[in-house]
């Protein structure tokens, strides 16, 4: 084994999740190993940022960064009826100090090569367009990965730890068959971008917009720079497709004419790009972390992007693996157990924001009831949605409950615990 294959940690992936930890590890003077099969930047969909993402970027010492960025700022969420009346902005300033209340609306590709640049700047080694192909391991111990390089050379690297941030991927769990879908998050999304498109004014330029279609179904109006809106629709498979219709841009052209809103708004901008169609994408992996490999961001987790939880969650996921990662390399003690309370962590804040994603989509509910019922949880809703989930929301759940169905947690996110030698040698 060459001393050039040696890392402290590598690195499965190179987005923000992948990013986040290894910024924090090389930072804290590990030796970090990057794996990116992709040459940044490259595209990618999801590109609200909720306030509580301000925090780990404040870790990754990226705010003034950002706030130097071309990125549009934001400072709220609107819900808009098919009709295309919509509801007074919810501004984040009415609950939450300035660092927190503003936020951004990021394009993927430059936000996601400032993340990876800021790895790289604290110390990590990146190698993009670098895919791994397979885990090595020594028993059931993840002990490094095989990777090929784009001219196919083959090469072997070791740690270890191996932090699997493959994002939708899901490399490790689709692999060692963990990854399982969500009971009733089966959404397909359809989506593209418009130049030019109409923005509301002043501060609420940059906020996000949820626009009601028939069914529970929704559009997203993202305001990026250059002139740019993300636009998309998200419904049940069943509701799109009706009429045989199969094609994304005819999807996408009939549900612009089922909101007011989104249609008088997208009247004075042109389209451009592709269309873009995804489904099943809520999913959950059954573990946290095995010997020697832990998961983080999308690999591990993704809810259904209502409200706009993914970066947050893989933000913060990446620095609290890099954490316990950290630990773990400083006790020289890489057990599956040390990623219980990280597994725990996740689970507990994808819980919450999970029974305000089924909430939403219960016909029987409306954020609009439950508040006039109880207006002193609105400040416990505000903050679930920016993205504080790690709290006991008992209290809003048992309003919901009276207006929908609130789910069970799954049984997921727990590290798997390596079999005891005497079960091993009884074959059980």
């Amino acid at each position: 084994m060459e001393d050039s294959t040696l890392y402290d940690a590598i690195v499965m992936g190179g987005g923000p999740a992948g990013a986040a930890a290894a910024a924090v590890l090389a930072e804290k003077g590990h030796r970090v190993l990057v794996l990116e099969r992709e040459q940044f930047p490259r595209y990618h969909i999801g590109e609200s940022l909720l306030p509580f993402t301000f925090h780990p970027l404040q870790r990754l010492g990226l705010i003034e960064k950002m706030r130097q960025s071309a990125f549009i700022k934001k400072y709220s969420v609107q819900f808009v009826s098919p009709s295309g009346k919509a509801s007074q902005p919810f501004y984040f300033f009415n609950r939450y100090a300035q660092d927190v209340a503003q936020t951004w609306q990021v394009l993927r590709s430059e936000f996601d090569l400032l993340m990876l640049n800021n790895a790289r700047e604290k110390g990590a080694i990146v190698k993009e367009e670098t895919a791994v192909k397979e885990l090595i391991r020594k028993g059931e111990r993840v002990v490094g990965v095989r990777a090929q390089s784009k001219s196919g050379e083959i090469s072997h690297y070791f740690a270890p730890i191996t932090l699997d941030c493959t994002g939708r991927e899901a490399f490790t769990a689709v692999r060692n068959r963990w990854r399982v879908g969500d009971p009733k998050l089966n959404k397909v999304a359809v989506w593209t971008y418009y130049q030019g498109a109409k923005r509301d004014e002043g501060i609420d330029a940059g906020g996000t917009t949820v626009a009601f279609v028939p069914e529970k179904g929704w559009f997203w109006y993202i305001p990026l720079h250059n002139d740019i809106v993300s636009v998309g629709v998200v419904a049940e498979g069943k509701y799109l497709s009706r009429d045989g219709v199969r094609e994304p841009e005819k999807i996408f052209k009939r549900e612009i004419g089922q909101n007011a809103w989104i249609q008088d708004h997208l009247a004075a901008g042109v389209q451009t790009g592709p269309y873009y169609i995804t489904g099943e994408y809520s999913f959950h992996s059954r573990h946290c972390a095995s010997e020697g490999l832990v998961l983080a961001g999308d690999a591990f987790c993704f809810l259904d992007p209502v409200f706009s939880s993914g970066l947050m969650l893989a933000l913060k996921s990446g620095v609290l693996a890099a954490d316990t990662v950290h630990e773990a390399i400083l006790a020289e003690d890489f057990s599956p157990a040390r990623f219980s309370e990280y597994g725990a962590t996740l689970r507990q804040g994808i819980e919450n924001m999970r029974k305000l994603v089924y909430a939403f989509y219960d016909p029987n509910f409306s954020f609009r009831d439950l508040t006039d019922k109880y207006p002193d949880l609105a400040g416990a809703i505000t903050d679930c949605l920016s993205g504080d989930v790690n709290k006991d929301f008992s209290q809003l759940f048992n309003a919901v409950a009276e207006f929908a169905e609130v789910p069970e947690p799954l049984p997921y996110g727990q590290p798997l615990m390596p079999m005891k030698p005497e079960l091993e040698c009884a074959g059980i």
